[in-house]
């Protein structure tokens, strides 16, 4: 299987590939999101391996608002523990590190490193991974790059400090993308999520009208998330993840109740939730 991620090889998103679909998947790189689901779309990968949120940066509202754009499955959800390390070229020491290449979000998750290093200055790079193969290809004598102990094996660079993130607890969660009835997972032993998408009216009570579909009917909501409406000003669609298979008794009957409140509503995928 042929898998697209967005960023350079070794990124964080390729641990998530081999998580998700496996040790033999085929990473296939892309420059942006958009490419990425362009590339599915199109049928030049199989599937398609995205972040949707990382419990210290947020969600990513970008691939909210693609997952509305394309009509794809969500089939399996991973998560993948984030650890950053200080990557340099080898004959580089750490003592002459002048400069850090990475995403902004890298480095903004290793401030409390900056503040102890002071002499090292952050630059902003457009992916984590490509810093390393960036620095292994102009190998300049001061500089070091924050990416995946992955990044540091892909190009033959060397880690010079393991874990130099704040918190320990940093993950991010991917979703695993499919063309629509590509064969979603059926339901089986273990705990189930479904993501779907809807919009009301703008009226009173609208909201907890529909989320009382859920309530009554004692399942259990993960995640709510809110996205602008394109083309109504000051109107949102709401993104849910609950706690069950969408073939569920309960979760069918709520499906039905939404749908008669709702003015838009699609089901993304039902997957066995990450442990």
């Amino acid at each position: 299987m042929k898998v697209a991620f967005q960023g350079e090889l070794g990124a964080f998103s390729q641990q998530a590939v081999r998580q998700l679909a496996g040790a033999g998947a085929k990473p296939v790189p892309r420059q942006r999101f958009e490419d990425v689901f362009r590339a599915l779309k199109t049928g030049r990968v199989e599937a398609a391996a995205v972040p949707i949120e990382n419990t210290l940066a947020g969600s990513v509202h970008e691939n909210y608002d693609l997952l509305l754009k394309y009509d794809f499955e969500i089939t399996a959800e991973a998560n993948v523990r984030i650890v950053h390390n200080l990557i340099a070229p080898p004959g580089v020491r750490f003592a002459g590190v002048r400069r850090v290449f990475s995403h902004p979000v890298a480095l903004n998750q290793c401030l409390d490193f900056f503040a102890r290093h002071k002499r090292i200055e952050p630059a902003p790079f457009y992916d984590t991974a490509g810093s390393v193969k960036m620095l292994m290809e102009e190998k300049p004598h001061d500089a070091a790059a924050i990416a995946s102990e992955l990044a540091a094996t892909i190009y033959g660079a060397k880690i010079l400090k393991r874990g130099i993130e704040d918190d320990r607890r940093n993950f991010t969660r991917f979703f695993l993308l499919e063309p629509a009835g590509a064969g979603s997972p059926k339901k089986g032993a273990g705990e189930w999520k479904t993501s779907l998408v809807f919009s009301t009216r703008n009226a009173p009570g609208s909201l907890f009208r529909a989320l009382s579909a859920l309530a009554l009917r004692d399942l259990n909501l993960a995640k709510i998330e809110s996205r602008p409406r394109r083309g109504k000003p000051w109107e949102y669609m709401f993104y849910l993840d609950v706690r069950a298979h969408r073939d569920d008794p309960r979760m069918k009957n709520a499906l039905s109740h939404l749908g008669e409140l709702a003015d838009f509503l699609r089901v993304l995928g039902s997957y066995r939730a990450a442990r």
